[in-house]
């Protein structure tokens, strides 16, 4: 799927390096996976607990001597230990995500999200890791009204996850400056795309969507649909973190990064442009307003096109068209 984009810029050393990436067999973790492994990286190491991802994701890699996958969690720090010796790069896409789900089991969410990203830092800090990238989330922009939302500005968070991604984001900038590490954060506004999970109380809004119209069955929107959002396909997150991992930039490091496409959509335009794309579908079911959710979403993508040279190369109607089609094929 990878291999007619370069995002490493061709760097010489690259198939000498050694990867780990946590939560490697979930929906953005699997798809590093496989630009990695298609690009000829010495060793991919998955770290999932399989609580989120699935292990169909990454069955294609399973038995390949350069990939390498460990049945655990984030939270244990002797097998941290173990999967990042020898390490010179981390991809850190472990989670727990959904707003709904942390307003419901905010000790869940902080147990992942926090105390593993925690573990995995100073793990790596201990088994000298080059580099780290992890995600973090537009959900700490909180209740801040400006739009587009630009990294420096952030307001209260709304969620238990929010607060989780923003603890992140604290901890990697004391790390950085306390131990002398290269983190790079990426505030990822609602990816979406192939593997992206339908199923389960917590699926995001792209896959119900595509689901309820492969079965003609009625899809839920919350509210009344007129909240928009940056959605962003996931060939654009795996560009924002090739080139987080390998930016040449001495000032790139130690800052976060917006991972969007700089353009919103409605939620209702959504729907309508899938059922448009599939020929099929019936009318949407509104129900009650999520909470936790905010109105509405937009991304200033400049800083990581200045010191990244991030550019969202998939826009919005080609990537529904891809994710569409790999549901079809499933």
């Amino acid at each position: 799927m990878y291999e007619h984009v370069n995002f490493h810029n061709n760097n010489p050393e690259f198939k000498n390096y050694r990867f780990l990436i946590t939560g490697g067999a979930g929906f953005i973790g699997s798809h590093l996976v496989d630009y990695l492994m298609e690009h000829g990286a010495a060793e991919v190491r998955v770290v999932d607990n399989l609580s989120e991802g699935k292990i169909e994701n990454i069955n294609h890699w399973l038995g390949n001597s350069r990939f390498k996958f460990i049945d655990g969690s984030i939270t244990n720090e002797s097998l941290m230990l173990d999967a990042l010796e020898n390490i010179d790069f981390v991809s850190h896409q472990a989670a727990l995500g959904s707003v709904p789900r942390s307003i419901k089991t905010p000790l869940a969410t902080n147990e992942a999200n926090v105390t593993g990203f925690l573990t995995m830092l100073d793990c790596a800090r201990r088994q000298g890791v080059r580099r780290i990238v992890y995600a973090s989330s537009s959900s700490v922009y909180g209740d801040h009204p400006q739009l587009p939302k630009v990294e420096d500005q952030i307001g209260n968070p709304l969620s238990p996850y929010a607060v989780t991604k923003r603890v992140d984001e604290l901890y990697a900038d004391v790390f950085g400056r306390t131990y002398g590490m290269q983190i790079i954060g990426l505030r990822y506004f609602n990816i979406f795309g192939p593997r992206q999970k339908p199923d389960g109380p917590y699926a995001a809004v792209i896959p119900l969507f595509i689901d309820a119209i492969i079965q003609e069955k009625p899809a839920y929107i919350n509210g009344d649909g007129g909240q928009t959002r940056d959605f962003t396909f996931v060939e654009n997150a795996v560009q924002a973190n090739v080139r987080a991992l390998f930016s040449e930039n001495p000032e790139a490091p130690n800052k976060v990064y917006n991972v969007a496409v700089g353009d919103r959509i409605s939620v209702l335009d959504i729907y309508e442009l899938l059922r448009k794309l599939a020929g099929k579908g019936v009318d949407a079911i509104h129900r009650e307003p999520r909470e936790g959710d905010i109105r509405d979403s937009l991304a200033d993508i400049s800083k990581g096109n200045a010191y990244l040279g991030y550019f969202p190369g998939v826009k919005m109607q080609e990537g529904l068209k891809r994710t569409l089609d790999s549901f079809n094929e499933a």
